[in-house]
């Protein structure tokens, strides 16, 4: 008998023989599978509406067990939200301990390279951040998103107090409340850009010399 024939499967007499049990996700994880499924859905071109039925038929699930993880599509949009700020947040607080209160314009300048970084990683996401796929949903989600660049605008106002006082400026706060607007739009911008081109052009492009100019 060849070695091919001797290593084969021989079921001993008696021995029952049971397929694989298909584990089930627990209720966490199926959470964010569906939270996946859909910022992956959100990557396809013109997919700026996902439907609930969509989403299920991409999960192979039925719409009843979205519902029994999520109470409606907008809280799995709010779920999408909170990874969004959750982690934009998380990395604001990491260069500002790593940069320092003196920083000023590179630590802003940091801030915007990051969030450019995270909507090129992250093309679903950019969507619900410039509120294209936000359009036909509760209107509370864009207030979320309005407030979200609110907060970013502050961080960038508090990185580049400091070195407009420092400067010498005769009107430091009026001054870091311009630069942190036009930086905040150049931000949205370059972020609708991205989504709105299919996700051709990089908000990155050619950001080093953008920020110069602006910093």
């Amino acid at each position: 008998m060849s070695d091919v024939e001797s290593s084969s499967f021989q079921p001993t007499s008696g021995l029952e023989i049971t397929p694989p049990v298909r584990k089930r996700p627990k209720p966490g994880e199926r959470r964010v599978q569906i939270l996946q499924a859909l910022a992956t859905m959100l990557e396809q071109p013109g997919a700026e509406r996902v439907t609930t039925a969509s989403l299920a038929a991409h999960l192979e699930v039925s719409e009843a067990a979205l519902y029994r993880h999520f109470a409606s599509k907008a809280q799995m949009f709010e779920g999408l939200i909170d990874f969004i700020e959750q982690t934009v947040f998380l990395l604001i607080n990491q260069i500002a301990n790593r940069e320092g209160d003196a920083a000023g314009p590179r630590q802003a300048g940091k801030v915007v390279a990051m969030l450019m970084q995270f909507a090129e990683k992250n093309p679903g996401m950019t969507r619900v951040m410039v509120g294209d796929a936000l359009v036909f949903e509760n209107e509370r989600l864009q207030q979320r998103m309005n407030q979200f660049f609110d907060k970013i605008e502050s961080s960038l106002k508090q990185s580049l107090r400091g070195a407009a006082e420092v400067s010498g400026s005769a009107t430091p706060t009026v001054d870091t409340q311009v630069q942190a607007s036009v930086l905040t739009a150049f931000l949205v911008g370059r972020l609708q850009r991205f989504a709105r081109s299919g996700f051709k052009r990089l908000p990155s492009e050619h950001l080093e010399a953008s920020l110069a100019l602006m910093l």
